[in-house]
């Protein structure tokens, strides 16, 4: 059997066994290790000992539980509910009133918790009782959440980038300046949309009074800056250089416990909790990377990588038509497959062709990751439709409904990338070099 029939039976059994719903992890590593034993018999598994060492001993995975344990302090504190009452103050004034307190909420939390699913999950308990209460409309309240959501793996710091940058040995600090600019655009194009929405149709959002004197503005300032500090100072020490990304999620978590302690409820039992969520989301994510290390050293192992490469490079594609291949793949992937499980299939296939072409490594993670955004609100596995759902307990079609603008909204974006890939590119070129 050649390797090239190998790999697509590999890949056939991954998609099945999603299909059944055996998890991420599980469905990367059965099919890894039935490669290896396709294509080299029992001697194969021999390597695996080292990848396992080699790909865990990584100083810049560490940034992951430690941005994790960061948002999780701010979580169980209960400080998301002062960033959206904060918030609701600052921006309901606007049309589409605390529509806009969503996105902007999912924008700041998403600063801090580097995940769509935590994104959505802590802006979404505080705001969708309130939504109910005062008459929204459902499916557009349903769809700002979960697409304001999937700005947490956009802005940074972001999981899925460090992810990205372990695997193609990229620069995380550069990869998460390079979200900036494209995670600010993203979040006021969906902030437009919402503002024509509401004037055009006023009855989706009833009318916001907003801080209506002195002291209201500075209790909502009290809610919000505290957060605000936190980002700034986080990103200011990356963009630097006075610290690596997992040393400024040290300094993070430092900083979250001195924002708890003074703002919010930090106990024994919040501490205890914010560990015990860490310790789970961490392991969950983790066994992912390990998993995609060994798929990688499978593929690499029986030089399927080098053929694909070859293959597609022979067929002579243009830059564009190559981009619009890519476009296709994507999208496909995020109807089926988790975010992090569309990153550690793809990248070690697809990185060396990147290579080939030319195409600038940070440039590309950021597109990746608008793809994997897509994906997180893509039905029929879009991960942020069920935690929105989960939470409301309302119909999953008008989460789906409500998400489709916004869908297309992130399609203007990629657009946007690809015509003036400096959005993307205009902060990294002027940062330390930092790992």
């Amino acid at each position: 059997m050649s390797p090239g029939v190998e790999l697509v039976a590999v890949l056939g059994i991954f998609i099945a066994l999603l299909c059944v719903g055996m998890t991420i992890p599980f469905a990367i590593t059965v099919p890894s290790l039935l490669y290896l034993v396709m294509h080299s018999g029992l001697p194969g598994l021999k390597g695996i000992g080292l990848v396992s060492w080699g790909s865990m001993n990584s100083f810049t995975l560490t940034a992951i539980p430690l941005f994790v344990l960061m948002a999780e302090i701010l979580q169980e504190s209960k400080l998301s509910l002062g960033v959206y009452r904060g918030l609701s103050k600052l921006v309901s004034w606007m049309p589409g009133g605390l529509l806009q307190t969503n996105i902007a909420g999912c924008a700041i939390f998403s600063a801090i918790s580097g995940s769509s699913v935590v994104t959505a999950a802590s802006i979404g308990r505080v705001a969708l009782p309130e939504l109910e209460r005062r008459n929204y409309s459902p499916a557009l309240s349903a769809g700002s959440l979960a697409a304001g959501g999937t700005l947490g793996i956009l802005i940074p710091p972001s999981i899925a980038m460090i992810v990205y940058g372990t695997f193609t040995e990229t620069s995380v600090a550069k990869l998460f300046m390079a979200g900036v600019m494209p995670g600010l655009l993203l979040t006021f194009m969906f902030m437009v949309y919402i503002a024509v929405h509401a004037w055009f149709k006023p009855e989706v959002s009833p009318k916001e009074r907003g801080a209506q004197n002195l002291r209201e503005f500075l209790q909502a300032l009290v809610d919000v800056v505290p957060f605000i500090v936190l980002i700034a100072g986080t990103m200011a020490s990356i963009y630097t250089g006075l610290v690596t990304p997992t040393e400024a999620a040290a300094v993070g978590c430092l900083l979250a416990l001195a924002i708890a302690a003074i703002w919010g409820e930090l106990n024994r039992g919040t501490l205890m909790r914010a560990l015990q969520s860490t310790t789970r989301v961490c392991g969950n994510i983790l066994f992912i990377v390990y998993a995609a290390f060994l798929f990688s050293y499978a593929i690499s192992y029986a030089g399927v990588g080098e053929q694909i490469t070859s293959f597609l490079i022979g067929l002579n594609l243009s830059k564009l038509q190559f981009f619009v291949a890519l476009f296709i793949l994507y999208t496909v992937l995020g109807c089926l497959v988790e975010s992090l499980g569309m990153i550690v299939v793809t990248v070690p296939l697809l990185y060396p062709v990147l290579v080939k072409y030319g195409i600038d490594p940070i440039w590309f993670g950021v597109i990746l990751v608008v793809f994997i955004e897509m994906g997180q609100i893509s039905p029929p596995i879009g991960i942020n439709l069920f935690v929105i759902q989960s939470i409301w307990r309302g119909k999953l079609k008008d989460v789906v409904l409500g998400t489709i603008p916004f869908h297309l909204i992130m399609f203007v974006l990629l657009v946007l990338l690809v015509v003036f890939p400096d959005i993307a590119l205009w902060l990294p070129s002027g940062t330390i070099e930092a790992k």
